[in-house]
């Protein structure tokens, strides 16, 4: 049996999962642990994986805690997992997408002449040109995506070039941050990575390159040439490409486990390291979207969609993200802010459990009479809303199960007219995240999108689709392509039972409910 790790570092965590191959082709995952920060490691001070700050826009963490988790990781899995690691061929990895990592000169030269008897953590402490990083929840970069926007002629102009309008969360916009607030330390920055390459670095012990799905990431990738952007380099900082790495294919090799992991650890120097990626690229392998006309909806905090484009359509009016994706071609994302903190709203202002949620949605008729919602508890990211605010129509706020259908008809008419602009004909959707498990809310996805919905057996999407990377890296870099059906075959695994197939009636239904949502959601914008 042939092993391939994954690695997912994550906001508040860091997880393995180790798959097995055989040559009979049976297909396992044969191990899984996840270590949490916050309980882990309490002397870094963080609170969900982020540190402190007294402007709630300000979300970091430090890199040192990243590479302690994976210090003790690599232990656990070499010393206390009972796997025959002689067979692990490969290793690829997901990161928290884009979170940044700033290293001063000499970085490599120090990786390069580590000492496998002393940890990680205490030889790396001193590489660091920006001692904590920017991770994906900061917001604090408005002036600069104005700045960014402004530099290269416009949001659409970014987008047509990089995949997304100017974001704060991106990591171009941190950059600049950095450079107008800490000029010093910028100038003192040799390399600039990504929590993905920064990982994949220190397992193969050189600079990784950056992979054109994490590239996409940070408003500095050109997204059809997957090369770096030289407008958007030059209205993000000055000599920023010297201190990038480059971007590289998906499927491609950093190079092989350096010696530290080796002697520390006693595993084989002959073990590939595959480049690693952003979590929502590693995530659409591991949840199967490897071909058109399948996406995915996370029924989380937030609520996203993502799913497989064979070319890079680009949203100019900023409701979504395409980014490149683990297959060669791209991905969307589109996220909904007022997720689960909506349905959680409605809830409690009825007084329910989740099971009385779901018994209210169930008792109502589809289409609610004309009753209407739109659900922005707090500012929405898609559609763009800055000052929250619930708006119904015909609905009195008082008439509890109505509301519960309202802000269901809501969420998933969102999704699917804000991902009109994909142009992709949906006939399959995976639903993940804890909202998933109702499944009168799986019914009214099926009805809106006129599209089978399915739950899955994954667990850790993003872990298992690296551990399925690394598999695929292996096997390119060894000239045996293979198609990615084949790779993803008996890992992505459906529910038993948990197909739900769209009703004609209600999907006609919804049909003509969606213009009139779409021109209330218009209206209510437009009057902010």
């Amino acid at each position: 049996m042939n092993l391939y790790l994954g690695l997912d570092s994550s906001t508040q965590s860091l997880s393995a999962i180790v798959i097995a191959v055989g040559p009979d082709d049976e297909r396992h995952v044969v191990f899984e642990h996840t270590l949490n920060f916050d309980a882990e490691y309490p002397e870094y001070g963080t609170q969900n994986g982020v540190l402190p700050h007294d402007d709630p826009t300000v979300q970091n963490s430090s890199p040192l805690l990243w590479v302690a988790a994976l210090d003790r990781m690599m232990g656990i899995i070499a010393k206390e997992s009972d796997l025959d690691l002689a067979s692990l061929r490969a290793i690829a990895g997901s990161g928290q997408q884009h979170g940044s990592v700033y290293l001063k000169s000499g970085v490599w030269e120090t990786l390069r002449g580590l000492d496998p008897q002393k940890d990680l953590v205490a030889q790396l402490g001193d590489v660091f040109s920006r001692r904590n990083s920017p991770i994906w929840m900061d917001a604090s970069t408005t002036a600069q995506c104005e700045a960014i926007r402004a530099a290269v002629g416009g949001d659409s102009v970014l987008a047509e070039l990089t995949g997304s309008g100017a974001f704060e969360r991106f990591t171009g916009p941190q950059i600049r941050k950095f450079y107008e607030t800490e000029p010093d330390a910028y100038a003192s920055t040799h390399t600039i990575h990504l929590v993905s390459s920064f990982m994949a670095s220190l397992l193969a012990g050189e600079s990784a390159p950056i992979d054109p799905g994490d590239g996409a990431g940070m408003n500095l990738m050109d997204l059809g040439k997957k090369r770096w952007a030289l407008a958007a380099l030059k209205a993000t900082a000055p000599g920023l490409e010297a201190k990038l790495p480059p971007v590289a294919e998906s499927c491609s090799l950093v190079g092989k486990l350096s010696p530290y992991w080796a002697q520390r650890y006693g595993l084989s120097s002959d073990i590939d390291v595959a480049m690693w990626s952003g979590d929502n690229p590693c995530s659409l392998i591991g949840v199967g979207l490897v071909k058109p006309g399948r996406i995915a909806i996370s029924l989380g905090t937030s609520d996203t969609l993502f799913g497989f484009l064979p070319e890079p359509v680009v949203d100019t009016e900023g409701r979504g993200h395409v980014f490149g994706a683990p297959t060669g071609d791209y991905m969307s994302l589109i996220c909904f802010l007022n997720g689960s903190l909506a349905r959680e709203q409605i809830r409690d202002a009825a007084g329910y459990d989740w099971q009385g949620f779901e018994a209210a949605l169930n008792s109502t008729p589809v289409g609610n009479n004309g009753a209407m919602l739109l659900p922005w508890f707090a500012p929405e990211i898609t559609p763009r809303v800055e000052q929250p605010g619930v708006h119904r129509f015909d609905l009195a706020a008082d008439d509890h199960p109505a509301n519960v259908r309202a802000v269901i008809e809501a969420q998933m008419i969102a999704t699917t007219l804000h991902s009109e602009w994909m142009g992709v004909e949906v006939d399959t959707i995976y639903a993940t995240g804890g909202a998933s498990r109702n499944r009168g809310i799986l019914q009214v996805m099926s009805d809106v999108h006129n599209a089978r919905v399915y739950q899955l057996e994954t667990g850790n999407s993003a872990a298992l689709g690296a551990a399925l990377r690394a598999y695929h890296a292996h096997f390119v870099a060894n000239g045996q392509p293979m198609e990615w059906d084949d790779v993803t075959r008996g890992f992505v695994t459906l529910l038993a039972g948990s197909e739900i197939s769209p009703v004609r009636a209600h999907v006609d239904v919804y049909r003509e409910m969606k213009n009139l949502y779409a021109q209330r959601e218009a209206h209510a914008r437009h009057s902010e």
